[in-house]
């Protein structure tokens, strides 16, 4: 017997109670027969005025993901999505790695997420000069300078947002995002990575890696390309650049 609507894969997502962004994209990029289910991590949208504030926004996050994360186990997924992206960076590769493997040791599932999905697009692409754009407070920008760096990578440039909320990321419009890619490129820089799951840049990554000729990898894009092709999953799904139409 398999799940009617999810009858190739059900997906376990996993998303901070503020983000309006994550559940949206992944949903125009799901294929058929993939289906994406909801697990919000409960946290308050508190102000993010200093790297103080993001460092309580991580303690939050962390404090409640266990429960939201046996929450959704009950609908029986197949895969484990993070639709997080500091977390997975936090204090660098090594406790990317750590993070994964205790997840992956609590669940029984294969876990998908930002840090290895940005790393797996990169190596794919032959990309080791990067420039970076993040919605964070200064600390999150060097946790992942630091995983980009110790994964083998360089961060020519990185453009922190310093958003004020967590729900303020999801108000960061296309303009805003296009200057921020113009500030971090350059010609010795291979390719642009945007981290930050609440910010809305699956769409606009196309248009942008047309006009600057190079990879410019949106997360929450490569976080679901490498949820499905990990999972024996290799539909094209069109609008979203190359990993999801090409690879």
């Amino acid at each position: 017997m398999t799940d009617s609507l999810g009858w190739r894969k059900k997906f376990a997502v996993l998303i901070p109670s503020t983000n309006t962004t994550v559940q949206p994209e992944f949903d125009g990029m799901r294929p058929r027969g993939v289906t994406n289910h909801i697990s919000r991590i409960r946290i308050p949208n508190i102000p993010l005025e200093n790297d103080a504030d993001f460092e309580r926004l991580i303690a939050l996050i962390a404090a409640a993901q266990t429960e939201a994360v046996d929450s959704v186990m009950s609908c029986e997924p197949d895969v484990l999505v993070l639709g997080i992206s500091a977390e997975t960076f936090w204090d660098g590769y090594t406790a990317s790695k750590k993070l994964r493997a205790e997840l992956e040791q609590h669940t029984g599932l294969p876990v998908a997420m930002g840090s290895d999905a940005c790393q797996a697009a990169l190596t794919l692409f032959d990309c080791k000069r990067i420039g970076v754009i993040t919605p964070y407070q200064p600390v999150g920008d060097r946790n992942v300078e630091r995983f980009f760096g110790e994964a083998g990578f360089e961060v020519t440039g990185i453009e922190g947002l310093k958003c004020e909320s967590p729900v303020a990321i999801a108000h960061v419009g296309h303009d805003r995002l296009r200057a921020a890619a113009d500030a971090v490129d350059g010609d010795d820089v291979d390719a642009i990575v945007q981290v930050g799951t609440n910010l809305a840049m699956a769409r606009l990554a196309p248009e942008l890696e047309r006009a600057k000729g190079k990879p410019v990898i949106a997360i929450n894009t490569a976080i679901y390309w490498d949820a499905l092709r990990k999972n024996g999953i290799d539909d094209a799904v069109a609008g979203f650049g190359p990993l999801l139409e090409n690879h």
